[in-house]
């Protein structure tokens, strides 16, 4: 187990530095010349081949590219053009809204999501089957901002149930800062519920079919027992596997929930970098969730060897 665990660690070393090589590329292979897009139409030649050399791109690509991966390796991902400050200070100040929403968002997806693809495949060909996977192609089909502007206007304009807008540090309670969660969360935990409840319906209905659930229910084990204790244990991996692939649908929803929601995290920091062209944030942006995706992907091989230790590769 030790050796496997080794193993895929050190796989992560090939697809980080790959990764880190795209990210800085960022600044090469974007449109237009980004010292005169950053200097503004009222610039100088002087002022832009000065943010030219402040950005390096007067000196080799390579030779560059070695020094920003250095400085990267000792936790310094350069400061930002705008607000002077530090991109690791700035990632630090909006960690806490960006992943409490993942959090509770990558819940309210597995603790609903699973039952009812168990549900949809116990009564599968039923109404209830019929109705779950609907509201299921519904999730797949409504784009995540038209989802948190309906909730916004239901239950925050229209009900006054939970806060429009704005976020809660954990900090001033547990309920304030879920109360500000719970619309986002949902909104960007549709389409993530319909994917997991698809597949675990999917699943289930090939488990549900094999010799030894049949065994089981003519030894009379309750439905309840069969479904739980033995169909959806022998269907858990291809359920965490949708699961971690779903990590990358939460980082990429987050951008546009937290905006719809005026949530001050990283989403709304990489539009900010973005719109001012603020390369470094944008480069350290990118890099944490990329490496957040690895570690995700890693969690999940070392799951599998807990379900199946048949699991070694």
């Amino acid at each position: 187990m030790s050796g496997y665990i080794f193993r895929r660690v050190l796989a992560m070393i090939p697809v980080m530095a790959i990764v880190a090589l795209f990210v800085f590329s960022l600044l090469y292979i974007a449109p237009g010349d980004p010292a005169a897009v950053i200097a503004g139409d009222q610039a100088s030649p002087q002022d832009v081949e000065r943010i030219r050399q402040s950005l390096g791109l007067d000196r080799p690509f390579v030779v560059r590219f070695a020094e920003w991966a250095g400085s990267v390796l000792t936790g310094n991902l350069g400061t930002s053009m705008f607000t002077g400050l530090p991109v690791t200070e700035l990632i630090k100040q909006r960690l806490e809204p960006t992943f409490s929403l993942m959090f509770v968002t990558l819940l309210l997806a597995i603790l609903v999501g699973v039952p009812i693809g168990v549900v949809s495949a116990w009564k599968a060909g039923s109404w209830i089957d019929r109705l779950l996977m609907a509201v299921g192609v519904v999730g797949f089909s409504v784009p995540v901002f038209v989802v948190g502007y309906l909730l916004a206007y239901v239950f925050a304009l229209e009900l006054d149930w939970f806060p429009v807008q704005g976020y809660t540090p954990i900090s001033n309670g547990l309920l304030p800062w879920l109360e500000n969660l719970v619309l986002p969360a949902i909104a960007l935990g549709f389409v993530y519920i319909a994917l997991i409840a698809r597949i675990t319906r999917a699943t289930m209905l090939e488990v549900l079919s094999q010799d030894y659930i049949r065994t089981a229910r003519a030894k009379g084990l309750g439905e309840r027992a069969v479904l739980f204790m033995h169909a959806l244990k022998n269907a858990a991996v291809p359920i965490v596997t949708v699961i971690g692939i779903g990590v990358a649908l939460l980082i990429g929803g987050a951008v546009v929930t937290e905006s719809v929601f005026a949530i001050p995290g990283l989403g709304r920091l990489t539009i900010d970098a973005i719109v001012r062209r603020d390369y470094p944030v944008i480069q350290g942006v990118v890099l944490m969730f990329s490496f957040l995706y690895v570690l995700v992907n890693l969690a999940v091989d070392l799951i599998y060897t807990l379900l199946d230790p048949r699991i070694r590769y």
